[in-house]
């Protein structure tokens, strides 16, 4: 799945709007629509802010690892 898709995901199992997300990353909520849409790639500030707000780890968000969140998660010992 898409990054852009799972912040979507995301966001709707928040109940935020487009604009309430725009907001946290100063951007217009045209931008948000376009992320969504996969017209545009996300700055990384604006994913770093959403995965601190989302409370989830970039790992996560970019595929990397199937845990939402670092802290929460065992670690693997090698």
């Amino acid at each position: 799945m898409d990054y852009r898709q799972i912040f979507k995901n995301l966001r709707e199992d928040k109940d935020l709007t487009q604009q309430q997300v725009a907001n946290i990353c100063n951007v217009s909520d045209a931008t948000v629509g376009h992320w969504e849409n996969r017209k545009r790639e996300m700055r990384i500030d604006c994913i770093i802010k959403l995965c601190k707000y989302y409370d989830v780890s970039a790992d996560y968000v970019l595929g990397i690892s199937n845990c939402k969140n670092i802290n929460h998660c065992k670690e693997v010992k090698k």
